[in-house]
This record gives structure tokens, C-alpha cells and sequence, in this order.
């Protein structure tokens, strides 16, 4: 296979369908957007690793969402590792690829660098966020930090507030190609069962009170015979088959379930993208005084702002910040 082929695959999210099992799923593979994204930032390693796990988490996600949707992961805890954030934008066009930006915020004396990345988060929660556009109220989904990574979280929200058994088989780490520098690489595989008609609400066991659900609630009979099934052949797949590139996907569907009847759709190309400009800026800032305003201003008399996502520095006249220096009809003077 020649490098141009292998690295076609890079930076896309191919969908599928196992026509057996009545599941669906995506194969992620991101290389250039990572290193985009990690590259605005000189983070540690262990945070560059949450990053990195989070955005093929958003890659995978966010590929089920509608064209000009906007999709954002975010994890919250009380550990070193406090913000967690990405963000999904779909296609503008039919076409276009879909955008992927990330962040975090951390607390660099209680960095455990030795410790795993996970442990440095703590209690907290895990939230996904959809925006539909103007005109439609945005939707969002919270659940508890749980099990031992960012895929389990994402695996227990869908499980208790979509109800939809999902599982992640993800890796991430340096990789090399030759002629070229070290980077970040991912890959990923998410399955999906389809929804069913009939809501479930989890038990607990001993208590009889409601609880975190699990695959076991919701699925019964043959369905719970096929995720289980496909479950067992998703447990077989190794690291370089995930993250390639040797591997395409196509190829690594057909290893994996050829028998459950996969049937691939049109792969989504995945960039790295931020929407920020001087003007949204300048809209965030209006909501301030100008008694507030002149609280921001530095020695030089400039008002600054930094992007936490891509890193852009903007500069502004205090005079014209602030909801003061907007006219009676709320447009700037």
C-alpha cells in the first residue's frame, strides 16, 4: 500500500451498518486534526492525552449530527485535569468536511504526571451539547464521571439518557511516519444498537431504585445475543488496526464482523476548525459596564482576549467595549 493511500483515510469518520446485528457504527481515524489541535498548546502529557482521547470521542459522535448542527463534549471534575472541551461543527455544505476544536484547563501543581490520565479528573461530570441553529432550543445530556476513561463515560450517557447500548474500542498515541516529525495519532471504532420503541428505566438490584443502566436493560432475546456477539469480535481488534494507517478502514470492518453483513456509507472528512473572530469577541464583551471594561484594560490601554481553542490574540479599544457603548437600538455607536 503506498503512503497516498494510507493516508487518504486520515482525518475522516466512515459510517456503517452490520445488517445482521441491527447495529450501526463509525471507524475514526485523526492524525492532521490533532496535531492541529494540540499544537495551539504546550500541554503536559497526560492532558494531551485526555485531549486526544476526547476528540476521536467528537469525531465518532459527532458524526451523527445534521448539517450546520453544532455537537460539544465537555467533562468537569474537581482533580487536576478540570475542563475538558471540544467542539463539532457539521458541514456547512454537502460535501464540506465537518470541524473539530478542543481545550482544557488544568491545574499544573496537582498534575500527577506519572498518575493516569483519567485519575486526574476526579468527581465530576461528563455533558454533551447539541445546538440545532437559530430558532431551535439546544439540547443537553449530563451524566456522572464513571468507570476508568472518557469512552466509558461516553458510553454510560448514552446508555442512561439515549438509552442506545454503545460501546467505544479506541487508542491513541505518538506514531512517526517517515520524513516527518512525531505526532498524535487516533483510531477508533463505535457501535451503536438501534433505538428501540419502548422506554427502560434501570433497577437497582438491592434497592429497587432507579440506577445507572447498562447493555443487560435494554436489550433481550436476539438483540441481546447480537450485541454481545459483536461485542466479542470488537474485543479482538488490536491497536494498529485502530489507528492504521497500514490498515483502511474498509479492511478493518471486514476483519472484524464480515460476517455480520457490514455495509459501509460516504465517509466524513474532519478538519481542524475554530469559529472564533474579533467580532464574536466583541459580542461576548458587550455584556459587560464599562466600569467592568476598565477593569480589563492592561497598562497600554488595550483590552486583550486569547482563544483557549486555537490560541488567536485580539486587541481592542476599551471605548468601544461593553454594553455603554451601544446606542439605544442595541447596535454599536
Amino acid at each position: 500500500m503506498t503512503l497516498g493511500a494510507r493516508i487518504a483515510w486520515d482525518d475522516t469518520v466512515l459510517p456503517f451498518q452490520l445488517d445482521r446485528s441491527d447495529i450501526r457504527g463509525r471507524v475514526a481515524r485523526l492524525d492532521g486534526v490533532l496535531d492541529n489541535v494540540l499544537r495551539q498548546h504546550d500541554y503536559p502529557p497526560v492532558i494531551e492525552a485526555l485531549v486526544t482521547e476526547m476528540s476521536v470521542l467528537t469525531a465518532l459522535i459527532g458524526q451523527t449530527v445534521k448539517e450546520r448542527w453544532k455537537l460539544s463534549l465537555q467533562v468537569r471534575g474537581n482533580g487536576p485535569a478540570r475542563i475538558i472541551a471540544t467542539d463539532y461543527y457539521g458541514p456547512t455544505e454537502e460535501g464540506e468536511p465537518a470541524r473539530i476544536r478542543a481545550w482544557a484547563s488544568y491545574d499544573t501543581e496537582r498534575l500527577d504526571l506519572d498518575a493516569d490520565p483519567f485519575s486526574q479528573i476526579g468527581e465530576g461530570y461528563f455533558a454533551i451539547l447539541i445546538d440545532q441553529g437559530a430558532g431551535n432550543a439546544p439540547y443537553q445530556g449530563i451524566t456522572p464521571i464513571a468507570g476508568n476513561s472518557l469512552s466509558a463515560c461516553a458510553e454510560t450517557y448514552f446508555a442512561q439518557s439515549e438509552q442506545l447500548p454503545t460501546r467505544f474500542s479506541l487508542t491513541f498515541g505518538h506514531s512517526t511516519i517517515p520524513g516527518e516529525k512525531e505526532r498524535w495519532r487516533a483510531g477508533g471504532v463505535m457501535l451503536q444498537h438501534m433505538p428501540k420503541a419502548s422506554p427502560f428505566v434501570a433497577k437497582d438490584a438491592a434497592t429497587g431504585e432507579g440506577g445507572l443502566l447498562n447493555p443487560a436493560d435494554i436489550l433481550d432475546g436476539d438483540e441481546g445475543e447480537n450485541w454481545n456477539r459483536v461485542n466479542l469480535l470488537l474485543d479482538t481488534v488490536e491497536e494498529l488496526e485502530l489507528i492504521g494507517p497500514q490498515v483502511q478502514p474498509t479492511e478493518l470492518l471486514v476483519r472484524l464482523f464480515h460476517e455480520e453483513g457490514p455495509r459501509v456509507f460516504d465517509p466524513q472528512p474532519v478538519v481542524f476548525g475554530c469559529t472564533c473572530s474579533a467580532d464574536r469577541v466583541r459580542t461576548s464583551l458587550s455584556i459587560y459596564s464599562a466600569k467592568d471594561i476598565r477593569h480589563m484594560t492592561t497598562p497600554e490601554g488595550i483590552v486583550t482576549a486569547d482563544c483557549q481553542f486555537c490560541g488567536a490574540h485580539y486587541e481592542f479599544d476599551p471605548l468601544t467595549l461593553g454594553f455603554e457603548a451601544k446606542g439605544a437600538a442595541g447596535e454599536p455607536v
